[in-house]
């Protein structure tokens, strides 16, 4: 995290009297939010904000910091964005999972296209961990926990991870009860090299909750998440998928979610992208329309596949 979206989430803090929220408005967690504060705590060498767990309060150089911070993050928003009279222009370069690529960020970055003519743009849809300033990479889509890094990262959500089948499948081959019972079925999998997978589940839901792995023998590999799914459609087995994959077919009864209580916890969305890009008016200006439009996206996901309900132990 920079100095600048320090400043900006002090000063979103005071305004909402509280980290947690000012998290919220900036898409980020409470303890990054906490280590904003801190950070600008240390580089001034005084304590600029009083915190309890009813309200914050600002002390006298917070006071005053916060009135220079307020005029910096004015004059910023002040700055025209790439090109003369108001027109963007400019490049971005993209990266996301393939499938999430597909499915929502190209239908996003076609309507951004279209609203700004003079935009171009590259995505690479890739299904591993790009190197951002090795591969000049502006903002990617990442599906996971993330470590600290220099990066700025905004949440949008986030993913469950699905044991479904299609009816058809279900009618002539059963459906398990617990993880166990996947040794007599036939599984899919993304293992174009392989005949296994570990599959993760919660188990003991509740307060002992933890992650166990089960492997699981996969009649049927392949390379490549939109075609595991087709297969899985067309009756041919069991198959593990990202909520935002399947929540159609779950909808529309097409696929069959099974065993929700013992799920996996979610998994977070998150774009991330290196602070000192976001100043360039063409990414600032797809954080803008994308971050509300992939949280939206990702709400309205959840939505057709709600988190189960979690069974304690009787």
């Amino acid at each position: 995290m920079d100095r600048l979206d320090a400043m900006a989430l002090f000063v979103a803090a005071v305004e909402t009297g509280s980290l947690a929220a000012a998290a919220r408005r900036h898409g980020c967690s409470p303890a990054a939010a906490t280590r904003a504060v801190t950070l600008l705590e240390r580089q001034a060498g005084e304590t600029l904000l009083l915190r309890s767990t009813r309200k914050l309060g600002l002390t006298t150089a917070g006071d005053r910091h916060l009135a220079t911070w307020r005029d910096v993050l004015a004059r910023l928003r002040q700055i025209e964005p790439e090109g003369a009279a108001g027109t963007l222009q400019g490049g971005i370069v993209l990266t996301a999972p393939e499938l999430f690529g597909r499915l929502k960020v190209m239908p996003l970055l076609g309507r951004f296209l279209r609203d700004h003519p003079q935009v171009t743009a590259r995505v690479l849809l890739l299904n591993r961990v790009v190197d951002l300033i090795g591969e000049g990479v502006d903002l990617a889509v990442r599906l996971a926990p993330l470590p600290d890094s220099t990066m700025t990262t905004i949440g949008i959500g986030e993913v469950r991870t699905l044991l479904c089948a299609s009816p058809g499948y279900l009618d002539r081959a059963g459906s398990p009860a617990d993880p166990h019972d996947l040794d007599r079925h036939d599984c899919i999998g993304l293992n174009a090299e392989g005949d296994g997978e570990l599959w993760s589940f919660g188990m003991n839901p509740g307060r002992g909750a933890r992650v166990r792995s089960v492997r699981v023998r996969t009649r049927l590999g392949v390379n490549n998440a939109a075609a595991a799914i087709d297969a899985a459609l067309r009756g041919h087995g069991l198959i593990r998928a990202r909520s935002y994959q399947v929540a159609d077919a779950i909808s529309s009864g097409r696929l069959i979610r099974l065993l929700p209580h013992l799920e996996p916890p979610p998994t977070p969305a998150q774009l991330v992208f290196h602070p000192d890009r976001a100043r360039r008016g063409v990414l600032r200006a797809f954080l803008e329309q994308a971050v509300p439009a992939l949280k939206r996206e990702l709400l309205e996901g959840a939505s057709a596949v709600p988190s189960p309900v979690r069974r304690g132990r009787s």
